[in-house]
């Protein structure tokens, strides 16, 4: 007779293989499991040991770029520059021109050993310190389109006649329509100079920072000399200005001619209504250029145009909100150019115009310098050139007030 519960002992002894059975299952599990965990750890160990030789191989390529020298930079090649800022930094105190000569423009297949055209180009660090110099400036550079050429001119091609539209039903016959007239303005590039000096034993000393002093006493003449040629400039040797093209009453300006609103009054702005000149000027522009329009005018006439008041007794003029931000004249913002002229009689004092539209200013991207130590002993002079031009391009983009009577 056998036994109603498995597991128990009879007299055959048949239960007692039921139990080992489970015993041996338990065992090869574990036998698994330590399998298992073995080959996660062979795994991981694996893993870190490829891990730890990627980091070597990485760390050795980070210190072969570390230490391999930078390529040169000049002009817009795309490179390093600390090779090209310590050659030049060895032209400036002591004329050694050996590393410049060695120099190469990659991308360009130009070398950078220039002296018989003028000097050494500048390294980009103060190249790019001068550019910004000059683009803070209070200058019609800051408001105008600046373009960089490559060449000695920089052509525009402005299409200021519009193209003939009419209308036309499915059965009618289409009329020929009128063409646009295309017209071309040629902006010649001229020399921008500027020579400063310092002494030999100033430039001796390790502590004196020549690129910082080269750079912003440059910047200052360069700034200088085209703030003036950009607003009354003749073109000849320099940039042409706006107010150095014809300027007739506005409403009969033609192409190559700048419109201008009168004040009413010779030299002053009407005594009656004042703030009506400020007004007209803004409506003789075209919609399409007041949304990017700005006031031009120098600190006298900034000081009288910002006490007028509408007729409801607010102030036309409100200053910036923001440290940086330019004051607002009808809510246009205005650029004090001090090149401008003063508040006399039939002087154009005041312009409002779109000057990104209405002028432009096109510049070579190098700038070089040229090493004297002869002509100023004990001085040294650098002798700094670039190429900049600038003409309007749009007549109709700006507009003048004129203080006088008509």
């Amino acid at each position: 007779m056998t036994s109603e519960f498995p597991g128990r002992l009879n007299a055959s002894g048949q239960e007692k293989s039921a139990t080992r059975e489970p015993l041996a299952e338990a065992s090869q599990l574990k036998a698994a499991l330590d399998g298992f965990v073995s080959e996660i750890k062979t795994f991981r160990a694996d893993v870190m040991g490829n891990l730890k030789e990627q980091d070597e191989r990485l760390t050795m390529l980070d210190r072969k770029m570390t230490t391999k020298p930078a390529r040169p930079v000049l002009a817009q090649a795309d490179a390093g520059e600390g090779l090209h800022l310590k050659a030049f930094d060895a032209y400036l105190r002591v004329g050694d021109d050996d590393g410049l000569r060695g120099l190469v423009l990659e991308g360009k297949g130009l070398n950078t050993a220039v002296n018989s055209e003028g000097g050494y180009l500048v390294d980009p660090q103060t190249s790019d310190r001068i550019q910004g110099v000059l683009n803070n400036a209070s200058s019609i550079r800051a408001i105008a389109n600046v373009v960089r050429v490559e060449a000695g001119s920089f052509d525009v091609l402005v299409d200021h006649g519009d193209v003939g539209s009419g209308w036309a039903t499915e059965a009618s016959s289409v009329t020929e329509t009128g063409t646009a007239a295309i017209d071309r303005i040629s902006i010649k590039l001229h020399e921008l100079s500027a020579m400063p000096k310092a002494s030999q034993r100033l430039l001796e000393d390790s502590a004196f920072d020549v690129e910082g002093w080269l750079a912003e006493r440059i910047a200052l003449k360069f700034a200088r000399a085209e703030a003036s040629a950009f607003i009354a400039g003749d073109g000849a040797d320099k940039p042409r200005g706006f107010l150095d093209h014809d300027i007739v009453a506005n409403g009969t300006e033609g192409w190559g001619e700048l419109g201008y609103v009168a004040t009413g009054a010779a030299g002053d702005f009407n005594a009656t209504n004042p703030a009506d000149a400020i007004v007209d000027l803004v409506y003789a522009l075209e919609a399409g250029y007041r949304a990017n329009a700005t006031f031009v005018m120098n600190s006298k006439t900034a000081g009288a145009v910002r006490k007028m008041k509408d007729a409801d007794g607010r102030f036309l003029w409100s200053d910036g909100l923001a440290a940086g931000e330019p004051a607002r004249l009808m809510g246009y913002p205005v650029l004090i150019a001090e090149d401008m002229p003063d508040i006399a009689a039939n002087a154009h004092a005041v312009a409002f115009g779109d000057f990104r539209a209405g002028y432009t200013v096109a510049e070579r991207p190098d700038l070089r310098v040229l090493r004297d130590p002869f002509s100023a002993k004990p001085h040294v002079l650098f002798y700094a050139t670039k190429r900049v031009g600038g003409d309007v391009t749009d007549f109709s983009a700006i507009k003048l007030l004129k203080f006088s009577a008509a």
